[in-house]
């Protein structure tokens, strides 16, 4: 089952399953793609080795279930918190994603319609995550995969992942990223925590490794997802579209039209950039059918996240919806479709 069939099987359940007819469900098809779980066993093994914090340490299903319904989400996608299994060994690595997806998988059969999967691979170890992928998306019917903006030292760009890409490309698959913490770019400036500028950062190096590396023309039947509105990526777009493209060694392999183009067709998600100014330039930047709902659970709440986003689309008026509208008929009438409902029309437009 592709990940637009099952994300319609998951609706279909909300829409049709009395079970599931909560107060703000009744009102919306809202999916969040970016929503945090922490798995037992994989928690475990991060208290181990000192690479968990309280907020995800303190998760439960309970938890996410009540902020779905306060926020008016129908379905999360849930996905592993980083660092992942990065710092694990081969063989913990495998062991922790398989049990973390059958764990998630189990989450989606006893609360229907309420969750998906994003599943979790045991990279940077290529072979295991090939294993995992077809046991993921084969057996375990997950929605797609979500990885690390990077592993240490390696962006989502390098030739390193390529057999990873290849295999995913041929699924048509849905690839979820999320950032972490690099090799380079830990501890850099007393008082300032990492996640809070060097993630945001990292989410724009792999969107320009990909790009620039040729990786995302190359496999283009690829969906990506990026966190956090693609992180510093509409800071940084001029240099990308102008001065990477008009310098060697790029100059004369890449244009301006050529970028444009492929981030155009990267889907980027709300967490944590509902701001007026930070969503309304990414607005600017990508068209409006590219970006996605994500809360950041638990590290936000979907209610405020929400609020942030219905209000940049009051301002943006009902054009946007109604551009929306139409992109989403045109979507479904077409031989692909989108991973995800986009969030003017299960959102604001109501």
């Amino acid at each position: 089952m592709g990940v637009t069939c099952t994300f319609s099987a998951m609706l279909a359940s909300v829409i049709a399953s009395p079970e599931l007819a909560f107060a703000q469900a009744k009102k919306t098809q809202r999916i969040d793609v970016h929503h945090h779980i922490a798995a037992p066993s994989w928690l475990q093994a991060i208290k181990m080795i000192g690479a968990d914090d309280p907020v995800i340490a303190n998760w439960s299903v309970q938890k996410s279930l009540d902020d779905m319904d306060k926020g008016g989400i129908a379905t999360a996608v849930l996905s592993g918190n980083p660092p992942q299994v990065r710092p694990l060994d081969r063989d913990a690595a495998a062991r922790i994603a398989r049990e973390s997806n059958e764990y998630v998988k189990q989450l989606t059969t006893s609360h229907p319609g309420r969750f998906g999967v994003f599943a979790m691979l045991p990279l940077p170890h290529i072979e295991e995550s090939l294993k995992e992928i077809a046991y993921a998306l084969d057996t375990l019917k997950a929605d797609g995969v979500g990885v690390l903006t990077n592993y240490g030292d390696k962006w989502l760009g390098y030739s390193y992942f390529e057999p990873i890409w290849e295999e995913l490309n041929r699924r048509r698959a849905t690839v979820y990223t999320h950032p972490a913490d690099a090799n380079c770019c830990v501890n850099l400036v007393q008082g300032v925590p990492s996640v809070l500028i060097e993630w945001g950062a990292d989410t724009t190096r792999s969107i320009t490794s990909l790009v620039f590396s040729g990786t995302s023309q190359k496999y283009r039947d690829i969906n990506w997802i990026f966190s956090h509105g693609g992180g510093g990526l509409t800071a940084f777009a001029e240099r990308l579209l102008v001065q990477m493209v008009t310098t060697p060694p790029y100059l004369g392999r890449f244009t301006r039209e050529i970028v444009q183009a492929e981030l155009n067709r990267f889907h980027y998600d709300t967490a944590q950039v509902s701001l007026a100014g930070t969503l309304a330039a990414l607005a600017k930047l990508v068209p409006v059918s590219q970006i996605v709902y994500g809360s950041d659970f638990p590290y936000r709440t979907a209610a405020e996240q929400s609020e942030g986003v219905r209000r940049h689309v009051r301002r943006a008026g009902s054009q946007a919806c109604e551009s929306r509208k139409r992109a989403t008929h045109s979507a479904a009438a077409g031989e692909r479709l989108i991973p995800v409902p986009r969030v003017c029309v299960d959102l604001a437009c109501q």
